[in-house]
């Protein structure tokens, strides 16, 4: 079974167990590796959001109403089906979002875990007795379904950002209606497909794609059927969503900005904490919001750390992802492109020190950077990135690593390296940051609870703790 098809009903929108739309204007989506239109689809549009929220809502009584384990079993079937087909998954998202093949086969797994994680987690959602202080009387708890869930995903994870946010939905019994980026909606579309062929029952599973997403967002925040709305994106967006959904006062969930610290410390392993460093930085081209921003590195070790890390960095290989000796891809748009360039010549235009320039010849790539001696009034000091950049900053005491490492409102991901038991304790409490990666630059899986604080946004998904938002709670109180 292939999943993308010539079949025009494969180029709109996933509503109530068909793919149609109500519209008939297209909108085009490029490969970031080469700007080729790779395809045109139906411009959905509120009419469409409208629908599927409609279609989604009318399923819920019925799947909310199944076992959990009913439930499971579906969300199983997708799994696997998602595995099975992991390589035409793989080349959608390198395809559409450019990352090289090899983490988009990581990803691909990586979002299907959490279908899998899910599928069991739902079959927990354990209520409570509580001991009554009246004889009379007796305390229960349910935990009970909110109803429709909208999600709206971005780019960076076209699949695992959906699977994050709808499987813990799904296996509680919620319904969803999800809004894929403009630029990568064909991954969404094939994540339906697979939905549709695993049984979910019409309505239960819905993806509306256009290329206004202000106004798909506000009909999903304005909607007084959607209970729930989870975003993945920029906190100057949530807040706009946040403010959009004050009318109906839904739940919300946002995981937004990030201005990651990696901090080196003395006493490190300085050839592991190279290693962290690239692995926490040039995922997918710098383009996530786990990336590390920041290299804060104690002064004694500045200058081995730096020549060690820019020598490994200088062996990544960039160019398109469908080369599987490449290690960065392009970035996603000349949008992104233009905005990383004008940081580094923000940077070099206020005396910034280049240690490793930018050596692409292609507009669709910026090769990795490494830039030091950064100052306040420079744009990359508190901008999230989101490109191959790496900026290197000295410190002397532990005290001001922490202080450096805090000195921004966000506080999403953040790292360090040591060997030193009790200052991996003190300094893992004293990072203002919803994620911690001691002597690792990976901290996300399935089992994790993933999500910040401060301007980074609030709630968690993955983990035990990843369906708390997608429930109510009900307290019984019985007159016996």
């Amino acid at each position: 079974m292939k999943i993308l098809t010539t079949n025009d009903n494969f180029k709109s929108s996933y509503i109530n167990g068909v793919f149609t739309s109500k519209e008939v204007d297209t909108f085009k989506v490029f490969n970031p590796a080469n700007n080729n239109c790779i395809a045109e689809l139906i411009d959905g549009k509120r009419t469409d959001v409208q629908d599927a929220i409609n279609a989604a809502n009318n399923a819920f009584p019925k799947w909310r109403a199944l076992l959990a384990k009913e439930r499971s079993e579906i969300l199983n079937k997708w799994y696997n089906l998602i595995l099975e087909h992991k390589e035409e998954l793989a080349y959608f998202m390198t395809l559409e979002c450019g990352k090289p093949i090899n983490e988009s086969r990581g990803e691909v797994e990586y979002g299907a875990s959490f279908i899998k994680w899910f599928s069991e987690e739902g079959k927990r959602t354990y209520g409570d007795l509580i001991p009554s202080p009246i004889p009379q009387k007796r305390i229960s708890v349910l935990k009970q379904p909110i109803g429709v869930v909208g999600t709206i995903t971005p780019w960076n994870f076209p699949l695992a950002m959906i699977t994050r946010k709808v499987a813990p939905a799904l296996a509680v019994g919620c319904t969803v209606v999800i809004r894929p980026s403009e630029e990568t909606p064909l991954t969404a579309l094939a994540l339906a497909k697979l939905a549709h062929f695993a049984g979910f029952p019409t309505g239960v599973f819905n993806v509306t794609i256009g290329s206004d997403p202000s106004e798909m967002g506000k009909e999903m925040c304005e909607s007084p059927l959607v209970k729930k709305i989870s975003f993945t994106g920029s906190t100057r967006v949530g807040r706009i969503l946040m403010n959009q959904s004050s009318s109906t006062l839904k739940k919300l969930s946002l995981e937004l900005g990030g201005n990651a610290p990696f901090i080196v410390f003395e006493d490190a392993d300085i050839d592991e904490a190279v290693g962290g460093a690239i692995s926490a930085k040039y995922r997918n081209s710098g383009q996530t919001c786990v990336c590390t921003n920041r290299f804060i590195i104690h002064e004694k070790v500045f200058d081995d750390f730096s020549k060690k890390f820019i020598s490994a960095v200088s062996k990544l290989k960039y160019g398109d992802g469908f080369d599987q000796k490449n290690q960065i891809g392009p970035l996603i748009n000349s949008k992104a492109i233009t905005r990383v360039k004008n940081l580094i010549t923000d940077c070099e235009q206020k005396g910034a020190k280049i240690l490793l320039s930018n050596s692409s010849q292609n507009s669709n790539y910026i090769s990795p950077v490494i830039i030091t001696d950064i100052q306040k009034d420079m744009d990359i000091y508190n901008e999230e990135i989101f490109g191959p950049i790496s900026t290197l900053y000295k410190f002397s005491s532990d005290t001001e690593a922490i202080n450096m490492a805090n000195s921004t409102p966000y506080g999403l991901a953040s790292y360090f390296y040591t060997n030193d038991l009790t200052r991996a304790h003190i300094v893992s409490e004293a990072l203002e940051f919803g994620m911690v990666g001691i002597n690792t630059g990976l901290i996300s899986n399935e089992v994790a609870p993933f999500g910040g604080i401060k301007d980074s946004g609030f709630g968690r998904e993955g983990s035990k703790y990843g369906v708390d938002d997608y429930l109510n709670l009900k307290y019984i109180c019985t007159q016996i």
